[in-house]
């Protein structure tokens, strides 16, 4: 696998991806208290135990250090005109399909959800990733979730992805167990959204 490091994504007027860095510590906290339910079920790592604002740091500081070595990739969702933090979108490397290179998750934060601002993020970092070599990519979804899952399936379907049942997995959140669907996406130099 080719490695580079993460780079800034101009999606369209509405949208740039940057590169999470610590300093969006403070903008990303104040955007995660605002939707917190969501923040856990896109973040099941976070500890309801441990002070939120030391694992954001921490996690921006390895992001920012992975980032740049090309082993993980997290962007902020930024609106251009004001700055505005809209959410997150990364890949990472925790996969169970058997076949998937990447982990793709996003969360958009809940006062700008039912824009188009995931699948516009969605299709702009599956591009990315696919412009200098094929990759796999793993979606996981929680059924439960209709908005999140209407999104992945809509990237499936424009990617021509495919349901993978042997990457499918329980995924604590909040105390509560719950079976996420996998799906992969083929991303590429000749591949796009369809």
């Amino acid at each position: 696998m080719l490695r580079r490091a993460t780079t800034t994504i101009r999606v369209d007027d509405t949208l740039v991806l940057r590169p999470a860095s610590e300093e969006h510590n403070e903008v990303l906290l104040e955007a995660f208290e605002e939707t917190w339910p969501e923040v856990s079920r896109a973040m099941p790592w976070i500890n309801p135990d441990i002070p939120f604002d030391s694992q954001i740091q921490d996690f921006l500081t390895e992001t920012e250090g992975m980032g740049r070595s090309g082993m993980l990739h997290h962007w902020v969702m930024v609106r251009p005109w004001d700055k505005a933090l809209l959410g997150l979108i990364g890949f990472d490397r925790v996969t169970r399909s058997g076949k998937a290179h990447w982990n793709l998750g996003y969360w958009v934060r809940s006062s700008e959800q039912q824009h188009g601002f995931a699948r516009k993020a969605i299709n702009a970092v599956l591009q990315w990733m696919g412009e200098v070599e094929e990759s796999w990519i793993e979606l996981k979804v929680d059924p439960n979730n209709p908005p999140g899952r209407s999104t992945v399936m809509r990237a499936v379907r424009d990617w021509k992805g495919e349901r993978c049942i042997d990457g499918d997995s329980a995924i604590t959140v909040a105390g509560v167990r719950t079976k996420h669907e996998c799906h992969l996406i083929r991303t590429g130099p000749s591949l796009g959204p369809r």
